[in-house]
């Protein structure tokens, strides 16, 4: 099986987030004002994730781990919420796969980093079993680091498996 680059399975994804992406909202000054509730965060964060696992591996995939999950600061309604997505490290049928989340305020175009997670995609076969995965091949310095950085938390995951 032919192993991948990070870039060849990576995505970006943006989508507006509308008052319905919020159970509380106010208007001030003509604007609406509101967060998105962390639900629908970690939903889009875990529709990507399965994109760039099933683009990575050829198959369609299950989350088998959240981890990590941080919410650093809020994004309000009108935001431009901005995911970057890529696998980090790959064993033999599982794949962990890095999320980066950022919102941009479309009218001051300032941009900030509000949530990061790691999920664990397994691939699945025909049969619902999981199969085997292509290496993923790290060819940038922040490629190496995320790969090294994911290795030990998934050694790190297997001990506590095994435990």
């Amino acid at each position: 099986m032919k192993g991948k680059t990070v870039k060849e399975s990576s995505l970006v994804s943006s989508h507006l987030m509308l008052m319905e992406h919020s159970g509380n909202f106010l208007f001030v000054n003509n604007r609406p004002i509101g967060m998105v509730h962390g639900g629908k965060i970690m939903t889009l964060m875990d529709e990507i994730a399965g994109m760039v696992g099933a683009k990575h591996s050829g198959r369609h995939v299950a989350t088998a781990v959240i981890e990590k999950m941080q919410f650093f600061a809020p994004i309000f309604i009108g935001n431009k919420m901005i995911l970057k997505s890529s696998v980090n490290y790959t064993g033999t049928t599982s794949m962990e796969i890095g999320i980066r989340i950022e919102a941009e305020d479309l009218i001051t175009g300032k941009i900030t980093h509000t949530n990061s997670c790691y999920l664990v995609a397994v691939a699945i076969d025909d049969y619902g079993k999981p199969c085997k995965v292509p290496q993923i091949i790290p060819e940038t310095d922040d490629d190496k680091r995320r790969f090294k950085e994911a290795e030990i938390r998934n050694n790190k995951r297997l001990e506590e498996r095994n435990s």
